[in-house]
């Protein structure tokens, strides 16, 4: 890397920074900005957007270079892994009574649930998507629809701009000439289910806060003025950013918990291009993330192994998170290519309409059935991020519920993609061979059983979780009247 790479990333940081102040100032000074509880990284991304080249070209307001957005739009897929990296720091086992076994079986059984949903809503976007291009190109043949037009939504959706960039590439691997028209269709998708997903995720959001369905976040009503607001003008109230663990004349804490997430980061990395490097099979299609994960669990074991534990803050930590989590967020979204809208946009609209309202039927409500018990609705509107958008859609979202990561949310969601990624190991090299050699009737066919595989994996969750919920309380009560009858 050059200097002059080291001054443009350090550029580009700056004007994101400039973007996420323009946005804090929003959020303060509009009442249906403070309503709906929009972040600041949310707003400062929009603005970023709309008044910059991506969306006006060279009449742009703010006329950000083009090796800026560049930078930007390379930060979401690489910010994501310090921020999964984080997530298991501090969070040390405390010694339990013999609740372990109970306690075990119950959390499996909640990942497998958070696994089926998020999976499920995968595939059946697959199996609707298809479905409903096949309806329409009959409806209306002059569309000239291709085989297996619609499949690009679920790739669009589930994994944003950086997926259809894969879908192109990997048609274009396999020869088929109209690679550049479908990554530019997927690529459409992901705009539109990137900003619907917002759009319509804040929506459901201010819904179900209303209806006293969230966890955390009361009804607006109720809120004080620094929660609407987002920023706390009262010195009094202001709450610490967490505890000094070190001496700064020998090393600031920050740089402790900083230099540990990024630790893990780089041994991800080196872990998987290792694995990759040498063919292990399997590797390349799980991201780097979860081995990030992997890897401070590790680190988290050997710091409490060696009484360690004062070492981390896990305020701190959240904090550190949060801040790269505001920056991955404006960056996504002042660097969304909006201008990939072509000849498509009809049917790519019908479709991407039938798959919000299914993906807020397989996520949302989905979650009120299956763990009514449990941050339902946060579990949901994470899931209906990461299904419409990308990762940081559903961070973003899960932030105005939960803007410190408190509830198991993310931590659950993790250990399910590890499930899902090793599932795909299989699945994947089916549904790209059906991609490129087969017929649209294959795919639904494939999409159809994905999600009924997933279906059963969240049921059996369901019942294990219920009866385990059950045994639990049953220990509870004869432990009560065992102590009322000494």
């Amino acid at each position: 890397m050059t200097s002059a790479l080291m001054q443009t990333l350090l550029k580009s940081l700056g004007a994101l920074g400039f973007l996420l102040l323009i946005g804090t100032l929003l959020r303060a000074k509009v009442p249906a900005f403070r309503k709906m509880l929009i972040p600041a990284s949310v707003l400062g991304g929009f603005i970023g957007l709309f008044l910059g080249p991506e969306l006006l070209g060279s009449h742009a307001i703010l006329p950000f270079p083009e090796e800026w957005r560049t930078t930007w739009s390379l930060m979401p897929s690489t910010l994501i892994v310090p921020i999964f990296a984080a997530i298991p720091l501090g969070n040390f086992k405390k010694k339990k009574e013999k609740k372990a076994a109970a306690e075990g079986l119950h959390h499996a059984s909640r990942i497998a649930m958070v696994t089926g949903v998020h999976a499920s809503q995968m595939g059946s976007q697959i199996a609707v998507g298809v479905a409903a291009a096949v309806l329409l190109g009959k409806i209306f043949p002059d569309m000239g629809l291709y085989e297996n037009f619609g499949f690009e939504m679920s790739q669009g959706f589930n994994g944003g701009h950086g997926t259809a960039g894969a879908v192109g590439n990997v048609l274009l691997e396999a020869g088929v000439e109209r690679w550049e028209l479908v990554q530019g269709v997927a690529t459409t998708f992901a705009t539109i289910g990137l900003l619907g997903g917002i759009l319509m995720g804040i929506f459901h959001i201010n819904r179900a806060q209303e209806k006293g369905r969230t966890v955390l976040l009361k009804q607006a009503s109720s809120l004080p003025d620094s929660t609407s607001s987002g920023i706390q003008k009262d010195i009094t109230k202001q709450v610490s950013v967490g505890r000094e663990t070190t001496s700064n004349s020998n090393i600031e804490c920050l740089s402790v918990h900083i230099g540990l997430i990024f630790l893990a980061s780089a041994a991800a990395y080196l872990i998987r291009g290792a694995a990759v490097s040498n063919n292990v099979p399997g590797f390349k299609e799980i991201p780097v993330w979860p081995y990030a994960l992997i890897v401070m669990h590790f680190i988290n074991f050997l710091l409490q192994k060696f009484h360690l534990e004062w070492l981390i803050d896990s305020k701190v930590k959240s904090h550190l998170s949060g801040m790269l989590s505001d920056f991955a967020i404006v960056a996504a979204i002042a660097s969304m290519p909006v201008k990939a809208v072509a000849a498509y946009i009809v049917p790519m609209v019908i479709v991407s309409l039938v798959g919000f309202v299914l993906v807020y039927f397989m996520t949302i409500r989905a979650f009120r059935f299956l763990l009514p018990d449990s941050c339902p609705f946060e579990r949901g509107i994470y899931v209906w991020g990461m299904g419409t958008g990308v990762m940081m859609t559903g961070m973003a979202l899960l932030k105005i519920c939960d803007p410190d990561y408190e509830l198991p949310v993310l931590e659950d969601y993790s250990v399910a993609n590890i499930v899902i990624s090793m599932t795909d190991l299989i699945a994947l090299p089916i549904m790209y061979n059906i991609l490129c050699y087969g017929t649209s009737q294959q795919m639904i066919v494939y999409g159809l059983v994905y999600t009924a595989f997933f279906i059963v994996m969240a049921l059996v969750g369901k019942i294990v979780y219920m009866h385990s919920s059950a045994e639990d309380s049953n220990s509870s009560r004869e432990g009560v009247s065992g102590v009322a009858a000494d």
